[in-house]
């Protein structure tokens, strides 16, 4: 009884933030449609440029905790230590925002030498300064998704999820109306403003639940007793997942740089070279990844699931999850592989009006079982505490990405930047495959 009730916990959960997902892909989807439209090629490309900014913020406040605390809160609960499971959180997200206010106040203060001297493109400065708000609410709403995650609550972090997407859409559209209304140019700062209010938005809806969910607990919340092993556990735990997010965001971060400038050394002026990396990462990518709503569900409840059958000692329900993770993905990847090999150059003209989008989704089609494969075995594989193995099959898929951008771009242009992903995510793949083999 119990093995069914967790498998049925684990496929409404995954069933309820697929639904929610890709409810946001669509939304997620049309606001990219209508951003293309609004701002650009070229505006689209500015913002995907201040991306690697945020995302190392996050990656130093909260990627690292987020997961600790997924999976430690996990098993305290499988363990019946519902106290401990509290402990982790509050430890883990008081961190984790002490951590995200000193990102914001650097970025904030520092925006020019960022988009001067890293981005190299100063349109990027006022996204910026509006982006660097968003980091404690990011953090904030990341750690309470985790710990809910743990407790296989999905349904509060689907309804954050589409409150979150919600502001996003709703913020941007009415700054447009008004940009608009007063004949004024309509710039990427939307954009960051709409990704402001929708952190806004998420905060308070996780902040609204948790009130709930606290209420309802009759003991202390929290206590200093026993907090020195608790935080020690989350540091041994959070530390080399943070290390490996900062270093595959800086490295990740030079990839985005280095793609425009190797565009320029292929001839194509500085607009063009936006216009090229806003249509690839901001029309074709979205829509390639649009299937992962699925596995990107599955995956963040994966994680604590399998920490928790680690903890009970059951190895052999986790060889079963792994197993099952291989199947879904590949027939879920094949299936949308064909579809994009068929439709993309179709779909690119249809969405987004643009005959490259379509070129570029048609050529990406083949990696579609890879990626979608690649992020649930990452999660099994934290899950299990092999963090440092995902660190270096990760960078070491960037590092082929890396010498794809140097050397294929200026002679293949965007062609060689998506045979080195394809390349990437192949080699990952295998090094995962041989991996569960070997320790499963």
């Amino acid at each position: 009884m119990l093995k069914i009730t967790r498998k049925n916990t684990l496929l409404l959960g995954t069933l309820i933030l697929t639904a929610s997902g890709i409810i946001c892909r669509i939304l997620g989807f049309l606001y990219r449609i209508f951003l293309s439209h609004s701002i650009g090629a070229e505006g689209l490309g500015i913002v995907q440029l201040t991306m690697p900014v945020q995302t190392l913020a996050l990656a130093v406040s909260a990627s690292g905790v987020q997961t600790a605390i997924s999976r430690l809160t996990a098993s305290r609960i499988a363990l019946k230590k519902e106290k401990g499971a509290r402990q982790c959180f509050f430890l883990g997200t008081g961190t984790a925002l002490a951590l995200s206010f000193l990102c914001a106040a650097l970025l904030y203060l520092n925006a020019d030498f960022f988009a001067l001297e890293i981005l190299k493109e100063e349109r990027t400065l006022p996204l910026l300064k509006i982006l660097s708000f968003t980091f404690p609410l990011s953090t904030l709403h990341t750690c309470a998704n985790s710990y809910y995650y743990a407790r296989k609550k999905a349904s509060v972090p689907a309804v954050v999820q589409l409150s979150e997407q919600s502001a996003r859409i709703g913020t941007t559209y009415i700054l447009y109306l008004i940009l608009t209304a007063e004949r004024k140019d309509v710039t990427p700062a939307i954009a960051a403003s709409g990704a402001l209010a929708s952190e806004i938005a998420a905060s308070l809806a996780l902040l609204l639940a948790l009130s709930f969910h606290f209420q309802q607990c009759t003991k202390p919340l929290f206590s200093v007793k026993n907090i020195r092993p608790i935080f020690r556990e989350l540091t041994e735990t959070s530390l080399p997942l943070t290390i490996n997010r900062v270093l595959l965001t800086i490295l990740g971060g030079i990839e985005t740089i280095l793609i425009p400038q190797m565009l320029l050394s292929c001839g194509f002026p500085k607009e063009n070279a936006l216009e090229l990396y806003g249509i690839f990462t901001g029309m074709a990518l979205p829509l390639i990844l649009f299937p992962s709503a699925v596995t990107n569900s599955a995956s963040v409840l994966l994680m604590p699931s399998v920490a928790e059958l680690q903890a009970l000692g059951h190895s052999s329900r986790i060889r079963e999850v792994v197993k099952k993770a291989f199947l879904y993905c590949l027939v879920l990847g094949s299936f949308f592989s064909l579809l994009f090999l068929i439709f993309g150059k179709q779909a690119g003209i249809l969405l987004f009006k643009n005959s490259s989008a379509g070129i570029y989704i048609q050529s990406m089609s083949f990696m579609c079982p890879f990626l979608y494969l690649n992020t649930a075995l990452s999660s099994i594989l934290n899950g299990i505490g092999k963090s440092g193995l995902c660190l270096f099959y990760s960078i070491t898929g960037i590092l082929i990405r890396l010498l794809f951008v140097i050397f294929f771009i200026p002679v293949l242009g965007m062609r060689g930047y998506i045979y080195g992903i394809l390349i990437s995510e192949l080699t990952r793949t295998f090094l995962y495959f041989f991996t569960f083999r070997k320790i499963l």
